[in-house]
């Protein structure tokens, strides 16, 4: 993992894997890891409010509680874990509406071209799939 890997897809990510594993025997894994599932697709696109890393925090917590099995008991774990250690990534996608890592696409942002790195060769005008850069002598300039 590294810059490029946003913590809030990761957690989204295990835990989508444990609430498909889930036997359904036991409410709180069962409903909890679907309403936190909601909660992370909701943030992951853009949707994200207030309140919404509190509402994980206690889910997760519960869900740790209160489940019968090791599964449920640690289903949690990895969003409890990224909001503890990672939180401004959880807030930059509810509160600027941005992923820092630039993995979530509904989040991506607005592209820049630095002026200081471009030296105006062209690779992203032809990498570009919606031909949305132009190029001059001087400078690459992205339409918008």
């Amino acid at each position: 993992m590294d810059d490029d890997t946003c913590m809030v897809d990761v957690a989204r990510f295990f835990l989508d894997f444990t609430q498909g594993e889930s036997c359904g025997k036991c409410t709180p894994c069962r409903e909890g890891t679907k309403r936190m599932l909601e909660i992370l697709e909701r943030i992951c696109d853009g949707e994200g409010k207030k309140g919404d890393v509190e509402l994980l925090e206690e889910l997760g917590e519960h869900i740790k509680d209160t489940a019968l099995c090791g599964l449920g008991k640690s289903a949690a774990n990895p969003v409890l874990s990224t909001i503890k250690y990672f939180r401004q990534e959880y807030e930059a996608h509810i509160y600027d509406e941005d992923c820092p890592a630039g993995a979530c696409p509904d989040l991506a942002g607005a592209y820049v071209i630095s002026d200081d790195l471009c030296v105006v060769c062209g690779k992203c005008a032809r990498a570009c799939p919606t031909d949305a850069i132009t190029t001059n002598e001087e400078t690459c300039l992205i339409d918008e």
